[in-house]
């Protein structure tokens, strides 16, 4: 069955996607912003026993061919869901297990509404279909917080980086803070300022009763980024069968700061022995 994206060739190798394990299932790791897929280091040892894992870096990253990331193209998570589509394709993969986190979680919910083949379980991360408070919803923000936030990467990002990683990681883990802002400050400031509006001004809710493909909701119970709420929300609207598991821990990266609590998550929620 032909994608409901045009794809040209070469997806695989412009977005770095490599490969670890050689299980008979497929499991595909895509991450959020400000980081790359080393991100998933502390989990792919595990997870490499049972699957074959398949990682990649999203356009905006340094990693990927530089001429890829066009900012219409990015403007919308569209774009990105494209990338996945073609990129499972380009690797003739159906049927797989997809973690995604935070913007990929949403990313991933849409590449399963145009072509549903592709996944098994949508396992979503941290993810939120809207970051932005609205009537009846709480998204985390209010225009006024994102516009601070846009004003400060505009005019120092550096100094905006420093303080976001330790707020994001949110737990006294000095490793994981240095990792997130060093991979932060490996983005160009004006992609990282564009990516960041494109996630939090974004408004997916609507796609997520489109869902069919079984899913998984992961989120901490203190989430600098997601409110706890929005896991239940994201369960409410789902059009498939879906399960919330909260993480008692705190924090937007539970894969660098709590990864053995989150992998035997994982292998509850796969039935994994």
């Amino acid at each position: 069955m032909g994608t409901a994206y045009g794809c040209g060739g070469g997806i695989v190798d412009a977005l770095n996607a490599n490969f670890y394990g050689n299980g008979t299932q497929t499991l595909v790791l895509a991450h959020g912003f400000g980081t790359d897929q080393t991100v998933w280091h502390y989990l792919i040892p595990f997870l490499a026993y049972y699957f074959k894992v398949v990682v990649f870096d999203l356009a905006f990253t340094p990693n990927a061919t530089p001429s890829i990331y066009d900012p219409k193209k990015y403007s919308t998570f569209d774009g990105y869901a494209q990338d996945l589509v073609c990129l499972l394709d380009e690797l003739n993969l159906k049927k797989t297990i997809y973690v995604g986190h935070s913007m990929s979680a949403m990313i991933g919910c849409l590449a399963a509404t145009k072509n549903p083949q592709l996944f098994q379980h949508l396992l979503l991360l941290g993810g939120s279909p809207r970051y932005l408070d609205g009537k009846g919803y709480e998204g985390g923000f209010t225009r006024r917080e994102l516009d601070t936030i846009f004003e400060s990467m505009k005019q120092n990002f550096s100094g905006w980086a420093h303080n976001f990683a330790p707020t994001a990681i949110s737990v006294n883990d000095s490793a994981a803070v240095a990792e997130f802002e060093h991979s932060l400050l490996r983005m160009k400031p004006d992609v990282a300022l564009s990516v960041a509006k494109t996630i939090f001004l974004s408004d997916y809710r609507w796609v997520l009763p489109q869902v069919k493909v079984p899913c998984s909701i992961i989120q901490t119970r203190k989430d600098p980024i997601v409110p706890v709420s929005v896991a239940s929300y994201i369960n409410r609207n789902l059009g498939t069968c879906s399960k919330v598991k909260i993480l008692e821990t705190q924090g937007h990266f539970s894969h660098l700061t709590a990864y053995r609590l989150l992998f035997k998550v994982l292998k509850d929620l796969l039935s994994l022995k």
